[in-house]
């Protein structure tokens, strides 16, 4: 019996060994890299638009990618029959870079980029990506509609190294890129001719906000489905306990960012277990409600 047991305790150990490093470390390595880029991409789109409640979304970058990911599911397989589940996140991606060049196209206006026709133009193609993703969905069979439920909602139950590999360069592109951003969205709150005449290069900011937004939101879009809400309640939660000021803006969000999803995630794979919640459920619970009150309370004249 004493060599049974002797026997079993490396292979035991050796099973967990396997599960820490194939399966958790991947997927908290995702949580806080998606978690940080979606935080600081939030953070470029309220100086951006000068709005503490601006989200990534805005852009419809998220819808873009959900409505390609959808159209692969329903349409490839009718098409060309079952396509591997690569396809998926290929779609994704791509559908995130045709959104941002459709947005981009539409808002340049004489060489400028206007971001109020490019917030007018994100809300629209979101109303019609979100509409067309609607179609999808009433045309699935129940198998697409499981794997449409991943995008629409969110997961971080198939990740693994290979995914944190391939999408980690392109979720670090907000992080790399907005520190040296930080000075002249400090001084786009007091306007764009403003921040002109203290020497930036206003056209250069938006365009490389815009293109670090759209990468970040579409590759984490692309490695786990849609997740809400972190890119706006973040940002906005940690402006009014530190203030504006974009230099701690920017760092404190993305580590902020990244502990929201790391407790979402483990919300979500313990709350129903053995069942997982999807993640998008979680951040929605969360992050609609306290919208609502930072809504309210910016009405009644508590938020500046």
């Amino acid at each position: 019996v004493t060599g049974v047991q002797t026997c079993a305790l490396p292979i035991s150990t050796d099973r967990d060994a396997l599960v820490v490093h194939a399966i958790r470390l991947p997927r908290i390595a995702a949580c806080v890299l998606i978690g940080a880029s979606l935080a600081v991409s939030g953070v470029l789109m309220q100086g951006l638009f000068r709005n503490p409640l601006a989200d990534p979304g805005v852009l419809g970058v998220s819808s873009g990618a959900a409505l390609a990911a959808a159209t692969v599911i329903v349409c490839g397989d009718r098409l060309f029959g079952r396509l591997p589940f690569e396809a998926l996140p290929v779609a994704a991606f791509v559908g995130a870079v045709l959104a941002t060049l459709v947005l981009v196209v539409a808002g340049s206006r004489s060489g400028r980029l206007d971001t109020g026709i490019v917030l007018l133009a994100g809300i629209a193609f979101a109303a019609l990506a979100n509409a067309a993703l609607g179609l999808l969905v009433y045309v699935a069979d129940d198998r697409q509609l499981r794997d449409l439920s991943f995008w629409t909602l969110g997961s971080f139950g198939g990740v693994g190294w290979e995914r944190v590999f391939v999408a980690g360069p392109l979720l670090a592109v907000p992080l790399v890129v907005a520190p040296f951003l930080a000075r002249a969205l400090d001084a786009l709150a007091c306007g764009e001719a403003e921040a002109h005449h203290m020497g930036f290069r206003v056209e250069r900011v938006k365009a490389l906000a815009v293109v670090a937004t759209a990468v970040g939101v579409g590759a984490a879009v692309a490695t786990v489905g849609v997740v809400g809400f972190v890119g706006m309640i973040v940002p906005h939660l940690v402006r009014i306990a530190l203030g504006p000021g974009h230099r701690v803006l920017l760092p404190t969000s993305a580590l902020a960012g990244a502990l929201l999803v790391l407790a979402a995630d483990l919300g979500a794979r313990t709350l129903v277990a053995p069942a997982e919640l999807p993640i998008g459920i979680l951040t929605a619970l969360v992050g609609a409600p306290t919208f609502l009150h930072l809504v309210i309370r910016r009405r009644n004249g508590g938020l500046s």
